[in-house]
């Protein structure tokens, strides 16, 4: 059969009805009624005949380049390649890349995550998605989004008094760049070498804390202030009881017995270090507090609640936002409360095993003493509520004398 060249084609014209050039080797030119020429090829794949349109019609697509578009198509069959599959997978990429944003990725990961998580922790990842993540990330492409992008973004975080929370929206970052690659929606993970970016995060840093000397200040500042009563609360309650700032933030009404003064975490509560178990007692200053902070949230689960949702609790950069507004960027941290804590107590030499415990440090399934747990418990209520006694009187320019200890 004599070769078609590009001379037939310009002079074949349209018909009643469509009709086909044959350019040899499975290779057609179909001719519309319109006039319009379309490629298309025959082969045989797994013992079957099918026809595959070489796309783009002529002369868009030239007699010399529907040849070589015809034998690469050829060369897969031959390979144990069907084109035909192989084009429907290479638009479905391109289509899923196009969408490939951030946002959706990140909502398809929450989706699929969130299935395994208990309500409390769905909260919690729902909110840094929605009040760190998605505001500067939603849009951008997978693709697209750099290390250093990344990097700049958690230096934010951390330059507003969250480091806590700049640790987990890296987690959460490579969570989802992890699922997007699993999918095929990107092969980029601009995670992997963040850490080469952000500075070893330092006590210094993370948990800065004042000295026993900056309290009188600190303690007028904070009652001075006009901030709302319920993130003051949360962080005089952090220092009455030395809890970590997680745990204090979503303390719920169930855990109270104000009449006891205690506070009761139970084994496996979230946000608890190792989920230890943990008896806090509440000095007298702490449970007048939780009985004025009752008459605005107890009617919800959670003590502290949230902003803009009271079915939610505090969010967690709330108190470190308060002791920013109040000029104590980079001196004090919720979480340096503990250390302040520990560094008094322990300078007025209490018994270090009081503190620790006190602090939740260990197991305390596997503690072993002199003391037994009740007594134990009541030497540390006896040692918080001297310092919640001590706080009251540096706050209000009362003599500064060492805590009184019991013996």
């Amino acid at each position: 059969m004599a070769k078609l060249t590009d001379l037939q084609i310009r002079n074949a014209k349209p018909r009643d009805k469509k009709y086909k050039l044959s350019g040899g080797n499975g290779l057609t030119l179909v001719v519309m009624p319109d006039g319009a020429k379309y490629w298309r090829l025959r082969y045989r794949y797994a013992g079957k005949e099918k026809e595959l349109s070489l796309g783009r019609p002529y002369p868009d697509l030239t007699l010399k380049d529907a040849e070589a578009e015809a034998a690469r198509m050829r060369t897969l069959v031959a390979a144990g390649s069907d084109p035909a599959e192989q084009r429907v997978q290479q638009k479905l990429d391109r289509t899923t890349r196009a969408a490939s944003t951030f946002g959706v990725a990140a909502e398809e990961w929450f989706t699929f995550r969130s299935k395994a998580w208990a309500q409390r922790t769905q909260d919690q990842v729902r909110e840094y998605l929605d009040r760190d993540l998605l505001p500067k990330l939603k849009s951008r492409p997978l693709d697209a989004i750099t290390t250093r992008e990344l990097a700049a973004f958690a230096r934010g975080i951390e330059d507003r008094g969250a480091p806590d929370v700049a640790k987990k929206a890296r987690q959460g970052l490579a969570s989802v760049f992890q699922f997007a690659r699993a999918h095929g929606w990107t092969t980029q993970d601009p995670v992997r070498d963040l850490r080469a970016l952000v500075l070893p995060a330092s006590a210094a840093t993370n948990y800065a804390h004042l000295s026993v000397d900056d309290l009188p200040a600190f303690l007028r500042k904070l009652e001075s202030i006009d901030a709302s009563p319920l993130v003051k609360g949360a962080a005089m309650l952090a220092l009455w009881t030395a809890n970590r700032p997680g745990v204090t933030r979503t303390l719920r009404w169930d855990e109270v017995d104000l009449e006891g003064a205690l506070w009761t975490i139970e084994k496996g509560r979230e946000d608890m270090k190792r989920g230890y178990a943990h008896l806090t007692p509440l000095p007298r200053q702490a449970v007048t507090l939780l009985r004025e902070v009752h008459r605005m949230t107890g009617t919800f689960d959670y003590v502290f609640i949230g902003r803009n949702d009271p079915m939610k609790p505090l969010s967690d950069g709330a108190v470190n936002g308060l002791l920013k507004r109040m000029g104590y960027r980079g001196k004090q941290t919720a979480h340096g409360f503990r250390h302040l804590i520990s560094t008094a107590l322990n300078e007025q030499g209490y018994e270090s095993d009081w503190v620790e415990r006190q602090l939740a440090h260990g197991d305390p399934d596997k503690i072993r003493g002199t003391y037994n747990k009740a007594k134990y418990l009541e030497k540390r209520r006896e040692m918080m509520q001297a310092w919640a006694d001590y706080l009251d009187k540096v706050r209000v320019g009362g003599e500064v004398v060492a805590l009184r200890k019991s013996a």
